[in-house]
This record gives structure tokens, C-alpha cells and sequence, in this order.
């Protein structure tokens, strides 16, 4: 009998709120932060509307450490520090090296990139700044988390795109199942909200307009947001020698590739990751209560993901709450997965289904029950989170009530 991996923390920011506890009320209360871009450096993009992170909270992190940090290790390094305050764990040089950190990044540090192209390109600077580099680097993000904490055990980036926060999540389990580490920090995140980025995105043409309505006929679009998400995983006997508060389990993952399109997703790849997912967990279709879908908000993908769904979970599809709170948060790429484990593991606790936000007319080919801009009270033993990314690279994991 292998061992069970559990969580004893989170840590989360994004345009919904600058911790767990606002992210959650958000989405309990079905509020999108979508809506107008600040910023001069994206005024002649057509993309819009997103999901932004108005004001940074206090972070108490040295000026000497921030500014080796793009936007996305810092949100990272201030998820962590929350996720790790409520773990009541403390490090130090006896467990240090027993500790680590997977981080999700879809993308890199754009913002840095932004900054110095414009630097030497437009300004005709003679030299880029001297930390770009490990601003940049996507496993910039797991470095800082390990310094600012002091981890001594198994760090590195994982990236996968829109998958990678899954990914993550998955690493930091086989690193505990491996011994390789007792706790492990894993989650995701994303600071795409820049000028470059953007126009990558405008080019694909898949950008709505105005907000995502994921499983509504009337749906234009996936919609771009930043943020992170963290959480504190441990093996169950670690957790329970210190007396840790077990929020919920992390009870299995599942991990497939399409092998068919770069960037067209297909049925039978997310199909396989659920039905991984599920086996991996031990758990059966109707176990599973609460499903948070990918539901980006493109016609493609929200059809293909109701149609795997549907053929993973047979008649107990119809039964399943489903929701997208990328309705919500919007699309955070890298850190998607990571703020979707979050409401995954509070409607587990709370017993209350997150809604799909936006949601105006019913779509034949997206007919399960998405939980249309109400959350529903519902008990929810078990849920699983989908993420499926560009690449046809998809991980999907699941949570359960801690017993």
C-alpha cells in the first residue's frame, strides 16, 4: 500500500483576491474579475479585458530579493509564504533538506523580456540588465520559493503550458511516494499580462472580447489573467507526527499526451488522463462529485471536454457537478491548475460547488451540469481538476476528504 499525500496548506493570489480566503468568497459568490487592462505598455494590443492583480499585498520580501524577481516568481514566493504560514510547518537546518519545491510556469518571465528588448531594441541600450537571465529562466520561480524559505530538497520548474500547475503537483507527489523528500511546495503560476504575450495570444484569434463563458453557446473566447497558487503537500505520516491540520488528500494523478495536434485538442487524450486520474486514485466515476473542468471558453474545447466527460464517466456524468472558475479568474496559463486545486480543496471542505460565471444560453453539445453563476450546497467527497494545454499535454489530478 502505497502512501498517502496530503495537504496541509495553500497560498493564492489573482484578480479574484490576494489570498485563499477572498479567492474563495469570490468564487463562492460567483464574481468575475474580468474586466479593462491598466497598463501603457499594452494600449495598442486588441486584447483588452483580463483578469489582473490590481494591488500587491504587503509582502514583508527584501528589496534585495525582489529585484531579482520577475512578477511571476514574486507572486509564487507570496503564495508560498501564505500556503506555508497555514501549514504551521517550520524550517530549519534539521528538515531543510527533507523540504522542496515544484513550480508550474507556462510561459517564463515575460515582463523582464518586455522590459529589456525594449531596452535595446527601441532605447538603443548597450547592455541588458544584469539579472535578466535569472528573471527570465522558468525555474526561476521554484529557486526563490527555495531561498526566501530556506528548501534544501528537490526544486525545479515544471512546464507544460496550460497544464504545467498539474504537472507540478504530480512531480511533488512521485518526489514524496520516492522518499526523496517529506514535504514538497507545488503549485503554479503566471504573470502573462504583458505587451509580448498579448500579441502572441491576439494572433491565435481564440481571445473573447469581452469575458469567458465557458459551456454557454454564446461563448467567444478564452480570456488572459495572472496569479499563483500554492500549496504545502506532505505524506500523511509526516503531517500527523507534527500534528498538522489535513485539509484534504491529494489522492491521485493522471498524465496523457494527445499526439495529434499542436495546438487542436482531442477527445481521446483528456479522456485517457481522467480515466488515469481515477485509477491512479483508486476511486470509481461515482465517487467523484465536483469536477473542475479546463473550460476555457472556446467552442473547441468545451465541446471535446464534454464529450471525454461524458465518455469517462458514463450515466454518472449526468450526476457530476461541473464548473469552470476560469469564468472567474480567467485563464492564468501556468498557474490555472494551482488556483483551481484551491477551489477544488474548499468545496471538498465547505461542501459547496464554485460556479460557472457568465453563463447566459445552454449549448446542446455542452448539456452536463456546469453550475450555471450560482453556487449549489452540495457534499462533495471527492473532486478532480482537469488541465489540458497546447502540446496535447494533459494532467489531471484528484482531491479527497481527509479521513
Amino acid at each position: 500500500m502505497r502512501k498517502r499525500i496530503v495537504v496541509t496548506g495553500m497560498g493564492g493570489l489573482c484578480g479574484l483576491g490576494n489570498d485563499v480566503p477572498s479567492i474563495w468568497k469570490a468564487m463562492r459568490d460567483g464574481r468575475s474579475a474580468i474586466g479593462p487592462l491598466d497598463g501603457e505598455a499594452l494600449s495598442d494590443n486588441k486584447i483588452k479585458t483580463g483578469s489582473q492583480i490590481k494591488q500587491l499585498p504587503e509582502h514583508g520580501i527584501d528589496r534585495r530579493r525582489t529585484v531579482s524577481m520577475d512578477r511571476f516568481s514574486l507572486l509564487a514566493v507570496i503564495a508560498a509564504n501564505e500556503a506555508m504560514a497555514q501549514s504551521g510547518l517550520r524550517i530549519d537546518e534539521k528538515n531543510g533538506h527533507r523540504v522542496g519545491a515544484m513550480v508550474g510556469v507556462g510561459v517564463m518571465g515575460a515582463a523582464t523580456a518586455d522590459e529589456n528588448y525594449r531596452k535595446l531594441l527601441v532605447d538603443h541600450k548597450s547592455r541588458a540588465e544584469i539579472f535578466a537571465v535569472p528573471k527570465i529562466m522558468p525555474g526561476a520561480a521554484a529557486g526563490q520559493i527555495s531561498m526566501n524559505l530556506g528548501l534544501r530538497g528537490p526544486t525545479f520548474g515544471v512546464t507544460s503550458a496550460c497544464s504545467s500547475s498539474n504537472h507540478a503537483f504530480a512531480t511533488a507527489m512521485d518526489q514524496l511516494l520516492l522518499g526523496r523528500a517529506d514535504v514538497m511546495i507545488a503549485g503554479g503560476t503566471e504573470a502573462p499580462l504583458v505587451w509580448g504575450v498579448l500579441k502572441g495570444w491576439e494572433a491565435l484569434r481564440i481571445v473573447s472580447p469581452d469575458t469567458c463563458r465557458p459551456f454557454s453557446a454564446d461563448r467567444q473566447g478564452v480570456v488572459m489573467g495572472e496569479g499563483a497558487g500554492i500549496a504545502v503537500l506532505e505524506t500523511y505520516e509526516h503531517a500527523k507526527a507534527r500534528g498538522a491540520t489535513i485539509l484534504a488528500e491529494l489522492a491521485g494523478i493522471g498524465m496523457s499526451a494527445d499526439a495529434s495536434d499542436i495546438v487542436a485538442p482531442t477527445v481521446e487524450g483528456p479522456a485517457a488522463a481522467m480515466s488515469a486520474c481515477l485509477a491512479d486514485a483508486g476511486l470509481n466515476p461515482e465517487d467523484i462529485d465536483y469536477l473542475n473542468a479546463h473550460g476555457t471558453g472556446t467552442k473547441a474545447n468545451d465541446q471535446i471536454e464534454t464529450t471525454a466527460i461524458k465518455q469517462v464517466f458514463g450515466d454518472h456524468a449526468r450526476k457530476l457537478s461541473v464548473s469552470s472558475t476560469k469564468s472567474m479568474h480567467a485563464h492564468c496559463l501556468g498557474a490555472s491548475g494551482a488556483i483551481e486545486m484551491i477551489a477544488c480543496v474548499m468545496a471538498i471542505r465547505e461542501g459547496l460547488i464554485p460556479p460557472t460565471a457568465n453563463y447566459r444560453e445552454p449549448d446542446p453539445d455542452c448539456d452536463l451540469d456546469v453550475t450555471p453563476n450560482v453556487a449549489r450546497e452540495r457534499k462533495v467527497r471527492a473532486a478532480i481538476s482537469n488541465g489540458f494545454a497546447f502540446g496535447g499535454t494533459n494532467a489531471v489530478v484528484a482531491f479527497k476528504a481527509a479521513s
